[in-house]
């Protein structure tokens, strides 16, 4: 009886061995798997009063944010943040505006003597006919001045094409995205459009400050169509405007200094959503002091994530 039961179950081990194998039910198809990488959007924000005053000593339960209405938890918060500086200082060098600048370059050096720490770089560019980066990015203010002293001149103003260039090469910068840009607003050279440069600048979170040079208020050239260009851009970047009358622009410049450093940093994780778009609107209110302005870029493009059910 042990021979026989010991040979039933030698037998039924090869017949397990030779028995074929039952595949694996592959993972439906209906089920689709999404990988969803969630960063941190940062947003930079100034408060002002009624008479343009920053407002210090704000703390993170002061604010509420939230995102295409839906109300987020802000995660990261800072007051006159260190984070690094990138900045492109775009000055136009067309001849509507040559005579005022000697004036322009004068202040530039005094704005970046004041502003610029050993952890921020400045690029410096110059545009007329075409788009020139006179001094790449760099903290070495005398290189800076070697650049201002040899900018180059020209008739024509290709001033959309330095904003969509200025801000591609600010595109792969960490930290803090500004574009500080002196023109009188006129864009005469065929090319990038307006809304090719604002999309560029948004998509690639840059602040645009516009230094807007009238050399003459009632002049019948007078361009207002490129003015209010370089408004938009700037509010719509979470930037601002100066008007720099009658060539005096060392006070705009100095806004511009102590904007940069009195802004809030709000960061959160936003919520990932299904949609077909990728542009999130932003919104920051203060829960208490409403006659406070809030200034800050309006959204931000992200990936589009999961389409939407069918």
């Amino acid at each position: 009886m042990k021979s026989l039961r010991h040979r039933f179950a030698i037998f039924a081990t090869l017949l397990a061995l030779c028995a074929p194998a039952v595949p694996q039910q592959p993972p439906s198809s209906n089920t689709p798997t999404y990988h969803v990488k969630v960063r941190l959007v940062n947003v930079f924000v100034n408060v002002t009063d009624s008479t343009g005053a920053p407002i210090g000593g704000l703390k993170q339960d002061d604010f509420n944010l939230s995102e295409d209405g839906v109300p987020q938890k802000i995660s990261y918060f800072d007051r006159q943040t260190d984070m690094p500086l990138s900045l492109v200082l775009a000055i136009d060098t067309s001849g509507s505006v040559r005579k005022d600048l000697d004036i322009e370059t004068r202040a530039a050096h005094d704005f970046m003597r004041a502003l610029l720490r050993p952890v921020d770089r400045l690029d410096l560019i110059d545009f007329n006919s075409s788009v020139r980066e006179v001094v790449p990015f760099t903290a070495d203010m005398r290189h800076l001045d070697w650049g201002l002293n040899n900018l180059d001149l020209g008739p024509a103003t290709a001033l959309y094409d330095a904003i969509y260039l200025s801000a591609q090469n600010l595109a792969p910068r960490s930290g803090r995205k500004v574009l500080v840009v002196i023109s009188d607003g006129g864009n005469t050279v065929k090319g990038v459009d307006y809304e090719q440069a604002l999309d560029q600048a948004i998509r690639n979170e840059v602040m645009v400050y516009s230094l807007i040079d009238i050399p003459i208020l009632n002049d019948a050239g007078r361009d207002t169509g490129g003015e209010h260009a370089l408004i938009t851009l700037s509010q719509e970047t979470g930037g601002k405007f100066y008007y720099a009358e009658f060539g005096d622009i060392r006070d705009a410049f100095a806004k511009i200094s102590e904007d940069l450093r009195t802004q809030y940093l709000v960061g959160y994780y936003p919520a990932q959503r299904r949609s077909q778009t990728d542009f999130r609107r932003i919104q920051v209110t203060l829960k208490s002091n409403p006659s406070y302005t809030l200034r800050y870029r309006p959204g931000y493009y992200a990936q589009a994530s999961a389409p939407l059910d069918q």
